[in-house]
């Protein structure tokens, strides 16, 4: 089926439809990873978005009731350049076209994914859409150009918890198998056994602004019990479950949107030990009083440098975000800049000079990714530890 995908400054690429056919509108932004398409299409820190694969063939090994980052896609469209309908792997239970079709998530291949890649580095990400019904290339750009976009948006809303939960007890993890949802056991092998606890030692209360299902599994294989809950909670409420430490996870959209987010963690600070990723990152260093912006085209693959400061260690990492904290407005605020991204020297990590809080930009957990940064939650443990030795 013929398909058109249209930007709003006027370029059009065609190609043909995979998934579920329909149209969907968004900004197009670009993956560089070479695998995990699925936790990609999973992770809530892409709702409102339209995900381009700068790898040309997607979907050979398939799709597994395993890989979920969430209850399902938050994509609102697919780009790749070609589409592997027949999937190899022993771990596949069906193919990524299945599960985009079951979705309701459409899909364009045939794209040439490397011109595509190179216009948004060159003018940024942008508004598009995707349309199987409607093929009038000016009707499509009018569209899109209408789009309102993404800014002013609270989009963590859309992807956070509606109600607590404890992790890996009465969690609904929904999962695919055979094309039903069910509740399976999340349990991962561990890095390093012997972190692993069998009795959890901390409690962590995490704030879900659409948290991944691999942050909150290593966390509890760090030996964490963790009680997730929505956003939009008090700092009241979660100090009133009596946790070691708190956690602000990653999520999508622009960290001025959520604003009730940002005074809640400016109410948490000095209360208890604090670890933030990815948008937990940008709303801390707002809590903190810093500035953020949005990035021309953003972070997001699983081959991001980054330079620990301390070390002069280089690690390779998996990022998702088109927000950044701009370094010059922490200054003054005790706040000590630890992780500076090689590509481009904007800012991946914080720590208060005092209080034991830390937060990177980046996706420790990986997932897809490279797991350089897996210390940062044998930190976190450290500094909950301490704090409960004192």
């Amino acid at each position: 089926m013929k398909t058109i995908l249209a930007l709003e400054d006027g370029t059009i690429f065609e190609g043909q439809h995979f998934g579920a056919p329909g149209e969907c509108i968004g900004e197009v932004v670009f993956n560089t990873s070479m695998t995990g398409y699925q936790e990609v299409l999973t992770d809530p820190s892409y709702k409102g978005q339209i995900v381009t694969m700068t790898y040309p063939l997607i979907g050979n090994y398939g799709c597994n009731v395993e890989d979920f980052e969430s209850s399902g896609p938050k994509v609102e469209g697919f780009i790749v350049r070609e589409y592997s309908s027949y999937h190899s792997n022993w771990r596949g239970n069906f193919s990524l076209g299945d599960f985009l079709e079951k979705h309701g998530i459409l899909g364009i291949q045939g794209v040439d994914t490397r011109a595509l890649t190179k216009r948004l580095r060159i003018h940024g990400v942008m508004n598009g859409i995707i349309s199987t019904e409607d093929l009038d290339t000016a009707s499509l750009v009018a569209k899109a150009q209408a789009f309102p976009g993404l800014e002013g948006t609270d989009l963590v809303k859309d992807v956070t918890c509606q109600t607590p939960y404890l992790w890996g007890t009465d969690a609904l993890t929904m999962r695919e198998d055979e094309h039903q949802e069910k509740q399976v056991d999340l349990q991962l092998p561990t890095l390093n056994h012997k972190r692993r606890e069998l009795h959890p030692k901390f409690n962590v209360v995490a704030m879900d602004f659409g948290a991944k299902m691999n942050i909150l599994r290593r966390l509890s294989l760090y030996g964490c019990k963790i009680t997730v809950v929505p956003a939009h909670t008090s700092a009241e409420e979660i100090l009133s479950l009596n946790p070691d430490g708190i956690f602000l996870s990653n999520g999508p959209g622009d960290p001025i949107d959520v604003p009730y987010a940002v005074e809640t963690v400016r109410r948490l600070i000095g209360t208890k030990p604090i670890f933030g990723i990815c948008l937990g990152h940008q709303i801390l260093g707002l809590a903190f009083g810093g500035v953020t912006y949005k990035l021309k085209f953003g972070h997001r693959g699983a081959n991001q440098p980054v330079k620990h400061l301390a070390t002069g260690r280089v690690e390779i990492t998996a990022q998702n975000h088109g927000y950044c904290v701009d370094i010059d407005s922490l200054t003054g605020k005790n706040i000590t800049i630890t992780h500076i991204n090689l590509n481009d020297d904007t800012l991946e990590g914080i720590q208060h000079e005092e209080l034991p809080i830390f937060s990177v930009q980046y996706h420790p957990e990986a997932s897809p990714g490279p797991h350089d940064a897996d210390y940062l939650f044998a930190r976190f443990i450290e500094l909950m530890q301490a704090e409960r030795e004192k």
